[in-house]
């Protein structure tokens, strides 16, 4: 793990995840350190496994992608709320206001994939996952950088 130079508030950390049980460990490891008003920014391509992180961090096998509905709401055990949001289809920032967002991050936990859609709508103190492809068909790299607080939650991301 690494901070980036000029600000305490912002590090980084790179995970090689070997196998979809890999990256759902580390979902799930994320999620037991998340509470309500964090957000959680999913990134990369398609079938880079944003969807099936999705699915390990809300704890639940039927976890549909959001694609259609862009938003899908979760009770979270012990209580609490995950807002599940797939803005692919979003084509302005401003759209997300009607799915009800900033709710999402002022109350509960927000799981974005696509977050780029949102523009200067997304917080700037949240946890970015940036999942890419490796050689190897089954296996994905993680980029977990955290900025404000989740800055020095990420040596406790144990995957």
């Amino acid at each position: 793990m690494r901070a980036k130079a000029g600000s305490e508030s912002l590090a980084e950390r790179r995970l090689d995840l070997p196998d979809e049980a890999a990256t759902a460990r580390l979902a799930r490891a994320v999620a037991a350190l998340a509470r309500p008003g964090d957000v959680i920014a999913l990134r990369g391509d398609l079938g880079a496994g944003k969807t099936l992180f999705a699915r390990a961090f809300i704890g639940e096998e039927d976890v549909p992608s959001p694609t259609f509905t862009l938003v899908q709401i979760y009770e979270k055990p012990g209580g609490g709320r995950i807002w599940h949001f797939d803005l692919y289809r979003l084509k302005q920032a401003n759209e997300a206001i009607e799915l009800d967002i900033e709710d999402a991050f002022a109350e509960g936990i927000s799981l974005i994939e696509w977050p780029a859609r949102l523009g200067a709508l997304l917080p700037a103190e949240r946890l970015d996952v940036a999942l890419d492809f490796v050689s190897d068909p089954q296996a994905r790299t993680a980029v977990l950088t955290g900025r404000g607080r989740w800055a020095g939650l990420l040596g406790e991301v144990v995957a």
